[in-house]
């Protein structure tokens, strides 16, 4: 499949999903659920310009470190003086189950899954993904938050809709009420996000870098030198 991949016979999504199951990831398990990336750091242009790189995140950097602000602390934060557990640039993962239920709390039955993990109701507003814009923004500006994305970001416009009105409470800042999540100004629906953000990872510039990702996610910048200098070493 990677000759297949190389020669473009296959697109970069289902790549992607081959990848995840050769790494043992499946739909069934949410502490191994399928991991896609990150692609685009552009969420507030009217048009989304898929010809220009600047639109794009750097896939050679694990999305801790986005912002390039990140990367001093989190070389910083891997000196563990005590010597007591191997030492780690994150704390938190960028696929666990929490994370795909915080993506997918609209849906069942994830939404019960949610709930039950939040000791019986849903967790506070401001915490729950809500924008994706907003979602992309905390990366760039919490160092904690490594989650990465699932597939369903690239095919399942339905997640993103509060399809059975569930009350999600408010924010705290807007007093807003959580509804279907909120897209991106390029994007005049969920299904023409879903569009534009797949055909985004089939554009030409993430054809040409994904590779650099996947060496952090299922390559050799996984463990040991090489992912010490990526900065990609995770608890």
């Amino acid at each position: 499949s990677l000759q297949k991949w190389v020669l473009r016979e296959i697109s970069n999504f289902e790549y992607l999903m081959q990848l995840n199951t050769i790494a043992g990831r499946t739909y069934n398990d949410l502490s191994q659920y399928p991991v896609f990336p990150w692609i685009l750091r552009d969420y507030v242009s009217e048009t989304l310009d898929l010809t220009n790189p600047a639109v794009f995140r750097d896939l050679s950097k694990p999305i801790g470190v986005a912002n390039e602000r990140h990367a001093r602390n989190v070389k910083e934060n891997f000196e563990d003086p005590t010597g007591t557990v191997d030492k780690f640039h994150y704390g938190t993962h960028y696929s666990n189950a929490a994370g795909v239920m915080h993506y997918l709390i609209r849906t069942e039955p994830f939404t019960t899954l949610h709930i039950q993990l939040q000791s019986g109701r849903f967790d506070c507003s401001d915490r729950q993904f809500h924008s994706v814009p907003a979602a992309w923004q905390a990366r760039m500006e919490n160092p904690v938050d490594v989650k990465e994305l699932i597939p369903e970001f690239f095919y399942f416009p339905e997640f993103l809709e509060n399809q059975n009105g569930f009350d999600l409470g408010c924010l705290q800042l807007s007093n807003e009420k959580v509804g279907d999540v909120v897209l991106p100004r390029w994007a005049r629906s969920r299904e023409d996000f879903i569009q534009q953000h797949r055909k985004a990872l089939e554009s030409e510039y993430v054809s040409a870098h994904l590779h650099e990702w996947i060496d952090l996610i299922f390559g050799y910048k996984q463990r040991g030198p090489a992912a010490v200098e990526a900065l990609n070493v995770f608890y």
